[in-house]
């Protein structure tokens, strides 16, 4: 399979200003956090020194008074001088453990400091993300994996908190240290200082070296995990085929080749890790034996301790590297999904608040199609030049073969989709001029694949609306003869659904969803398919619903299943996209057009004569 396939998960630059840019909105409502957190490397840099000069300066005063100069000896007594009863060493000792206990403090509140700063912002991004997600139209989702969504709500907003925690801030800090390290060992002895950092021209041309490396390495197992994760979905997703035709095998054999490409390709990034730890603690002992070697001699012993152990300390952060690189990395690759998914503009928009008609108009229920053309992808056109009117109260319904556009028409209705050409209107005003809000209202849907959340059935009638009350809930699942199979379910109305209802069947599923759509009111129903996966009882029970709770309002109806509308006021019978018959369901079957062949063919279908397959 072609990397290319795999684009988006590839890695992106290591620094990105534009990114950082866009990445500060979220940050700088926490700007003094941060502006704490980079202040508070001060006084930890200053314990990180303390320790050597403690050693350092109270042995020298303990032991060699005479070797400390007249500033440094009038410091050194007035913070080496124990007090009464207690020796010099244990003074000494009891000052270190001091001065470490400060410095564990103040690291361990930078760290949590900043952890805390980088959640609270990411908890902003991911909600920006979310909020993006529930905003954009139908046709994004329509080529946008849902699994790359998650993705980007979850495992990309982490990778940018770590950048926050363990990448930007920490690289500032690890600079900041170094070049104090460094000034500090010039400020002890310059000579011994350029003989120390003579060997680290060669460390930073290796960390260069790695650099180059390591991002294509990081790149590789990027996008081997990546084809693993697709394999996994897939496999799962599509279990039953599996099962059924017996590919465990071969599926096995390819997961074991992408398992061994994506080991292969984390050994070649451990390869070079290794080698970049491995020349850091190298250039480490030529140092320490470069302080030893010319130090000695030329500088006290303390002294020689003191380089010895700012030296380490200046070469940890380099030891590092790789670990904060890889952060860099995927953090900067996320963040610019990230950015490319909130920068995405939204399809269908509300009119400005200026150009909204006020106030709307009663909701009548009358819905007017006016020389529809709609095409998802260029003039690859679903409707052609569609036109018809529903009045208030009315009931129709669209037939005709898979590919029609039946389910275009619902879609547009809705303002899924917006039209390409000509306008549809609801109440007299077109959709495009109404309120997302308040058209979706005044249309209410039950659509084929019904989908259940998770929660109670209380939730999955309602979904959240504080205004209905249980009367209204109850009331709607009497109407669709649903109350019966809800009070035999454990608590009733507050019996737990599974995830996508697979506790209920097709039917009992179906049957909430015309709960839903009823106790949420709308001038206009809409029955996408509604009945294709029921049962001849359950239909019973549904249509007895449906004809009490649509008088008086427009219902617009999908089906299949032609003898489930006979008894609508107009049926329109669509091919390819155009409208070529309408009219009462005697009508149509009297003029033995595209309409009476549906359903010739489809009732010796349920009656088991029809003599030869159904063609294409």
């Amino acid at each position: 399979m072609s990397d290319i396939f795999y684009e988006e998960e590839a890695l992106g630059k290591a620094y990105d200003t534009r990114l950082l840019v866009l990445l500060w909105r979220y940050i700088s409502p926490y700007r003094w956090q941060v502006v704490v957190t980079l202040l508070l490397v001060v006084p930890i840099f200053a314990l990180e020194l303390a320790p050597a000069w403690i050693i350092k300066t109270g042995l020298d005063y303990a032991f060699a008074p005479g070797t400390t100069d007249q500033e440094a000896g009038a410091l050194a007594s007035w913070v080496f001088d124990p007090p009464l009863g207690l020796s010099t060493l244990a003074w000494l000792a009891l000052l270190y453990l001091v001065v470490a206990l400060l410095g564990m403090g103040l690291q361990f509140g930078h760290m949590v400091l900043m952890a805390v700063t980088g959640q609270s912002a990411m908890r902003d991004v991911r909600g920006a993300v979310f909020e993006k997600i529930q905003q954009l139209h139908m046709g994004f989702f329509d080529g946008y994996p849902v699994g790359r969504l998650v993705t980007r709500a979850t495992n990309d907003v982490e990778n940018v908190t770590e950048m926050f925690s363990a990448g930007v801030v920490a690289l500032i800090t690890d600079v900041f240290k170094m070049v104090g390290f460094a000034l500090v060992l010039f400020y002890l002895n310059p000579k011994l200082a350029l003989a120390t950092f003579a060997a680290i021209p060669f460390l930073a041309i290796a960390a260069v070296i790695f650099r180059l490396k390591v991002r294509e390495a990081f790149r590789a197992v990027r996008v081997r995990i990546a084809r693993i994760n697709a394999h996994i979905q897939e496999t799962i997703t599509g279990m039953k085929v599996v099962q059924l035709f017996t590919r465990e095998a071969r599926n096995m054999r390819e997961f074991d080749q992408m398992n061994a490409d994506h080991r292969d390709a984390w050994n070649q990034s451990i390869r070079y890790d290794a080698l970049l730890f491995a020349a850091v603690e190298t250039v480490g002992g030529v140092t320490i034996a470069v302080i030893i070697w010319v130090g000695t001699g030329l500088v006290e012993a303390g002294v020689l301790y003191q380089f010895i152990d700012y030296m380490r300390r200046f070469l940890r952060p380099l030891q590092d590297l790789s670990a904060k690189y890889s952060v860099m990395q995927s953090s900067m690759a996320s963040s610019e999904r990230i950015f490319q998914l909130l920068e995405t503009e939204v399809g269908i928009q509300d009119p400005p608040e200026s150009e909204r008609i006020s106030p709307m108009p009663v909701g009548q229920g009358r819905v007017e199609f006016q020389g529809v053309w709609f095409a998802y992808k260029g003039e690859d056109w679903v409707l052609r030049d569609l036109s018809f009117r529903v009045e208030p109260g009315e009931r129709i319904a669209f037939v005709g073969a898979t590919g029609a556009g039946k389910t275009t028409v619902i879609g547009l209705l809705s303002r899924f989709y917006d039209v390409t050409r000509g306008r549809i209107l609801v109440d007299g005003v077109d959709v495009r001029e109404m309120p997302q809000r308040e058209l979706r209202r005044r249309v209410a849907t039950v659509l084929q694949d019904v989908f259940l959340f998770s929660g109670s059935v209380r939730d999955n009638i309602c979904l959240g609306r504080r205004d209905l009350e249980q009367i209204d809930i109850e009331g709607a699942a009497r109407a669709v003869e649903a109350h019966g199979f809800i009070e035999r379910m454990p608590g009733g109305y507050e019996a737990e659904i599974r995830e996508r209802g697979t506790n209920l069947s097709a039917g009992q599923r179906q049957l909430l969803s015309f709960a839903r759509a009823l106790a949420h009111g709308g001038q206009i129903l809409v029955l996408d398919e509604a009945t294709s996966s029921i049962d001849s009882e359950t239909e019973a029970m549904i249509q007895r619903g449906i004809h009490t709770l649509m008088r008086g309002k427009t219902a617009i109806a999908i089906a299949h299943r032609l003898s489930t509308i006979r008894d609508v006021d107009r049926i329109y019978v669509l091919h390819h996209g155009q409208l070529v018959e309408s009219g009462p369901h005697e009508d149509l079957l009297a003029r033995g057009g595209a309409y009476s062949r549906l359903y010739t063919l489809q009732t010796e279908l349920d009656l088991g004569q029809a003599t030869e397959p159904l063609g294409p």
